[in-house]
């Protein structure tokens, strides 16, 4: 393999970094500010696609910054399972911010440049973690994703706020700290590197207990993903404003939890001694507890957007679960779903937001008749839904559909059971709020006045729904580079 030395991958970091700096000094000018914004989320896009052909021609690109101290170094490494990151979170950013924009406009927000603001450092971070090319590089972005984040959880700044970033803080970097870090250090002392590399790098270098001990630290301290118990961080998470749920669940934060489990498992423990030990059969079934688990918490929920967290929970364990099956097709899964979901949820998180700024309603009992008024938000959330169910033409069919292959590859049926059954979960709570909202009557006292959110905030979410169209038809990129990831670790 080819590999190609360039800064580019610091420069996608350094943009939104950038990017802060001028959004600070033009908060008083709301224009300006935005337009600072934009520039940088469409630099970032450009500069991350300007990668893509080198990458789609079998290549890598490695860029070495610094190192801190003995086989800690902070260097950049460019393959097809961090462009995928890459090109999904630079690209979504663009929209995530024209919605932000409306969103925060439309309810005369306080505070919007530190939003902002907070908001480019995140996407700097999650381009950090996307072409880290060691687990203490990988660490650093992630706990910067941590830091940046909780200012916008706790944006409110109400009580409730308070306490929800608390929580928030207390888990990711609870879980980083007491877990994550100690098998960072496990894995340096026992294989004498944390570069990741394409058959793992444990292998033969530690006993099977010190491997499963190193394996089971790893999964508990990247929280980020959302498996139980170190979920309840999520639906805390959703007193935020609903553009940062959106980016949350579909950008930053989760993406890069289940991004951490892939890029582990695959480049620092490897095919075989997972297969060996028998570690992605335990994990498989720990994930399958949490699918099933979490919808049927999704199913209690009246709070739209608690409804939806609980969803985002259940759904990342479909990525987790697909690479634990060790097979290509599950590995193919695992990483296509990452961008299949982030365009389905994030759907769902902007309509959730345009019903608020519309309307001011926040739960599902209040939403009779609400398609009637609102037939392009409705729309989108009928789309968003139907991809997270997973039927066809939605783009959630395709990665459903590796993931029962993966399942069959691996000879473990009884998983089969738990997709059908978390099938018919993702329909219960869904279908009842698209039968609400189209079939049923608007309160007579709502006729009148109500009607779409701004353009703003309608045009991001019928975006993100046709691109969630789109990767039905069209998943050759998302498969080329999932195939690219497969051939490499397998």
């Amino acid at each position: 393999m080819e590999i190609i030395e360039s800064a580019r991958p610091v420069y996608a970091i350094l943009v939104s970094l950038l990017a802060v700096v001028f959004i600070g000094i033009s908060g008083k000018y709301p224009n300006l500010r935005e337009m600072w914004t934009m520039l940088a989320a469409v630099l970032k896009f450009g500069l991350v696609v300007s990668m893509l052909p080198i990458i789609l021609a079998g290549k890598v690109i490695e860029y070495h910054v610094t190192t801190v101290l003995p086989g800690l170094d902070i260097a950049f490494r460019v393959d097809s399972l961090g462009m995928t990151l890459a090109l999904t979170a630079s690209f979504l950013w663009i929209i995530t911010s024209v919605y932000a924009i409306g969103y925060m406009r439309s309810l005369d927000e306080h505070a919007q440049t530190r939003f902002f603001m907070c908001f480019a450092l995140a996407l700097s971070a999650v381009m950090g973690a996307a072409f880290s090319a060691n687990v203490f590089t990988l660490f650093v972005f992630y706990e910067i994703i941590t830091v940046t984040t909780f200012g916008l959880v706790a944006h409110e700044e109400t009580s409730e706020a308070i306490k929800g970033a608390r929580r928030y803080l207390t888990y990711l970097m609870g879980t980083s700290i007491f877990f994550f870090l100690p098998a960072m250090f496990l894995t340096y002392n026992y294989a004498g590197t944390l570069d990741f590399a394409s058959q793992g790098i444990l292998a033969g270098k530690a006993s099977y207990t010190i491997i499963s001990i190193i394996f089971v630290l790893y999964i508990a301290g990247i929280a980020k993903a959302g498996m139980m118990p170190f979920h309840a961080w999520l639906p805390s998470a959703m007193v935020a404003p609903t553009p940062v749920s959106a980016l949350l669940h579909a950008v930053a934060v989760v993406k890069v939890g289940v991004f951490t489990v892939v890029r582990i498992l695959l480049f620092v423990f490897g095919i075989d001694l997972l297969s060996e030990i028998g570690l992605g059969t335990y994990l498989a079934y720990f994930a399958s507890f949490t699918i099933i688990t979490a919808s049927i918490l999704a199913l209690k929920q009246d709070n739209l957007k608690l409804r939806l967290a609980y969803s985002t929970v259940s759904q990342l364990s479909y990525i987790v679960l697909a690479v634990a099956l060790l097979t290509p097709s599950g590995i193919t899964s695992s990483i296509i779903h990452i961008t299949i979901h982030a365009f389905g949820k994030i759907t769902l998180f902007f309509v959730a937001g345009a019903i608020f700024v519309a309307t001011g309603k926040k739960y599902i009992s209040q939403m009779d008749g609400i398609g009637r008024r609102m037939p392009f938000t409705m729309a989108a959330f009928t789309v968003g839904a139907f991809s997270m169910i997973a039927i066809p033409p939605f783009g959630g069919f395709v990665s459903k559909w590796y993931l029962i292959l993966g399942t069959v590859e691996a000879h473990m049926l009884p998983i089969m059971v738990v997709l059908v059954a978390s099938t018919l979960l993702n329909a219960a709570y869904f279908l009842p709020i698209i039968y609400s909202a189209f079939f049923k009557e608007l309160p007579t006292d709502e006729v009148e006045g109500l009607r779409e959110a701004p353009p703003m905030v309608v045009v991001p979410l019928v975006i993100t729904a046709l691109g969630t169209l789109t990767l039905f038809f069209w998943p050759s990129l998302l498969l080329d580079l999932a195939r690219m990831v497969v051939s490499l670790v397998m």
